[in-house]
């Protein structure tokens, strides 16, 4: 099993509308055929010093194994999402585990 976990803060600028765009637009993700779970989130209103609340929506896919993800990132609904919507965050880290 690999864990896909991406967060992605936006543009400060970034209107509700766009932003409900960005949410459908990693909502729709889930049509990559090797994903075997995925979840999109936004930070929970948890405080304390070790929690980031920074970014604006996490994105955990889970995959069978690192061939899964690896047709993940060249799949065309992935490819997508990027062309659309990577105009929108500032800032983006990934964490990989298996």
């Amino acid at each position: 099993m690999l864990t896909h976990h991406v967060l992605f803060w936006l543009k400060a600028d970034t209107t509700e509308d766009q932003k409900k765009a960005f949410r459908a637009g990693l909502d729709s993700l889930i049509k990559v055929e090797t994903i075997k779970s995925m979840y999109v989130g936004t930070p929970a209103p948890i405080s304390r010093p070790v929690v980031d609340t920074t970014y604006t929506f996490s994105l955990v896919i889970v995959f069978e194994d690192l061939a899964g993800h690896d047709v993940y990132q060249v799949h065309p609904v992935h490819k997508a999402f990027l062309e659309e919507f990577r105009q929108y965050f500032e800032k983006v880290v990934i964490y990989d585990a298996h």
